[in-house]
């Protein structure tokens, strides 16, 4: 006999794991009623139908699918099995929105715009560098750095390297390397670039660890 377990157990236990920190307990259990109205309108049944089909009081459903009762697996279960899902699909986390909303800014005259989340493990940015006559100060950093050149011209030093990219062109190397980069010519130089937190430490963010506002 199945024994009856919170819903809260068995959320944390099979789908919340997946998404921790993106939507709350709370949340996901406030969302199981109406999947499991739905689920039942689907297949054209009234809620007579669907509690005399699972052996349960319409009462019941009808609290079950309004919120007003806490849902179990004893309860759910039934409604499941007659409903053709399974219980994944009632509490399943929603898809977190992909777009990345992070404003841009400028550190050193290089204007930065982030284009991956904040605590995404790989730091994805575009970077476009204004012309300058001289390169900054070399500088050196764990990890490798991947550059990418949309448009414009760019000048990297890399050890006693210097090498001009364009558009089309890409760079990857090691950051233990002395390296710095700005645009040659007359004009700004877009580039996309892809570092790790220290690479993103590095080239983005001021002394204080937090970018600088212009």
């Amino acid at each position: 006999m199945i024994s009856t377990l919170d819903l809260r157990t068995q959320i944390w236990q099979t789908v919340l794991l997946k998404w921790q920190g993106v939507i709350s307990v709370d949340e996901q259990l406030s969302k199981v009623g109406p999947r499991l109205r739905a689920a039942r309108q689907r297949l054209g049944w009234t809620l007579d139908e669907l509690a005399d089909r699972a052996g349960l009081s319409v009462s019941t459903l009808s609290r079950l699918e309004s919120g007003k009762r806490q849902s179990s697996l004893e309860l759910l279960l039934p409604l499941t099995r007659q409903l053709g899902i399974g219980i994944d699909e009632l509490v399943r986390a929603d898809t977190p929105d992909p777009r990345v909303r992070r404003r841009a800014y400028r550190r050193n005259g290089t204007l930065i715009a982030p284009l991956s989340p904040e605590a995404s493990p790989v730091n994805a940015f575009k970077m476009t560098y204004p012309p300058q006559s001289t390169l900054s100060e070399p500088g050196v950093h764990p990890g490798f750095d991947w550059v990418y050149v949309l448009s414009g011209t760019l000048r990297l030093r890399l050890g006693d390297d210097e090498l001009t990219l364009h558009p089309g062109e890409a760079a990857e190397f090691d950051t233990t390397t002395p390296h710095s980069m700005c645009a040659a010519g007359p004009q700004a130089a877009e580039v996309i670039s892809i570092f790790n937190r220290d690479g993103a430490r590095f080239h983005t963010h001021g002394a204080d660890g937090f970018p600088d506002d212009d």
